[in-house]
């Protein structure tokens, strides 16, 4: 005898059935997760206010410090050293805490993204937003040698040129933002090394806007060479700073969130000072970028406001990269010799 054919309804019916039981407990999960939202919503605005209290009385205490350290007696002195040494400890605490709160976004993530809460909260979301923002950089890198190259070399087209100007323009808006959201989540970048992407920005702008002529031409092989060779350059800091970084976070010696930089800086003393030549080479060549165009706008055929608005840039990415630079080769040097006079 055969069994009865399946009743397709029936089917229906049971699976309908199950998914109500699943879907009880999926209700019940996102009830708790709402609560504990809250409560951990709760938490961060008291960690906020705590916080922000605590470094307005130590901001408070370290100028009564200041004030009274002039006239405090010779035996009193090593303390107060300690205690002005324990308040700046207390500083970093506060820093490496607040990288795990939420904040409100500074003036330029807020034009852009809007009040738009970016803090990660979890080591492995930063360090895996690190990780990947180191990637973006070594790979777009890599395709602006390709593109700066073929520019150079196989074709001679304004189209060509403007196509490789506006990717400039967008991997360095595109760093601005990044970088303003690893600040955020605890990243130390230094000041110039964020600074210069601004300007780096506005100067591939201009480029891209400079129309085609006598002075874009006498001036066009000398950039994508230049473009060729600092790109080249980012590659070879982006590949040894990555393996030196890593082996220093292993031994303790730097932050998690520490990134490479277009720079040079005092943690890649030891085993990177082979790329201080070409470092100083690429920003003695911006200064030549920037006396050629200065050269060109007094040129009585010049007719184009791009030309000085890129001579500018260029003087001032010059300036901040040779000056920076010197001042950590300095400061090392410095730091070597005070070590050696004690030993």
């Amino acid at each position: 005898m055969q069994s009865p054919p399946p009743d397709p309804l029936g089917d229906c019916l049971r699976n309908w059935e199950d998914l109500q039981q699943d879907f009880q407990g999926i209700q019940e999960t996102h009830r708790l997760y709402r609560l504990k939202l809250e409560e951990l919503t709760k938490l961060q605005d008291n960690c906020t206010n705590s916080i922000t209290r605590q470094k307005k009385r130590l901001q408070e205490l370290a100028l009564v410090l200041k004030k009274c350290r002039p006239s405090l007696p010779s035996e009193s002195a090593e303390a107060a050293q300690d205690l002005e040494n324990q308040m700046k400890e207390r500083q970093g605490l506060f820093f490496d805490m607040e990288a795990y709160l939420p904040k409100k976004n500074g003036l330029y993530l807020s034009l852009v993204l809007g009040n738009v809460n970016v803090t990660l909260l979890s080591k492995q979301a930063k360090f895996a937003y690190k990780d990947e923002y180191e990637k973006f950089k070594l790979y777009l890198t890599i395709i602006l040698i390709v593109i700066s190259f073929s520019c150079r070399f196989l074709f001679n087209s304004r189209v060509t040129d403007a196509a490789f100007n506006f990717l400039l323009v967008w991997y360095y808006c595109t760093l601005t933002i990044r970088e303003s959201i690893l600040i955020n989540n605890g990243s130390r970048i230094k000041g110039w090394w964020v600074f210069h992407h601004y300007v780096s920005t506005f100067l591939s702008g201009v480029m891209l806007t400079w129309p085609d002529g006598l002075m874009y031409q006498k001036f066009r092989n000398q950039f994508l060479s230049f473009s060729m060779y600092q790109s080249f350059v980012q590659f070879l800091q982006y590949y040894y700073q990555s393996g030196c970084l890593y082996r220093l976070r292993a031994l303790g010696e730097r932050h998690t969130m520490d990134l490479t930089v277009e720079g040079f800086q005092s943690w890649m003393w030891r085993g990177l000072t082979f790329l201080l030549p070409f470092l100083f080479f690429g920003h003695f060549w911006q200064l030549f970028n920037a006396l050629t165009l200065f050269n060109l706008a007094r040129d009585p055929e010049c007719k184009e406001w791009q030309v000085l608005m890129c001579g500018f840039p260029f003087l001032l990415l010059f300036l901040g990269n040779f000056f920076t630079t010197l001042r950590v080769v300095h400061q090392k040097f410095h730091s070597q010799q005070h070590g050696s006079k004690k030993d």
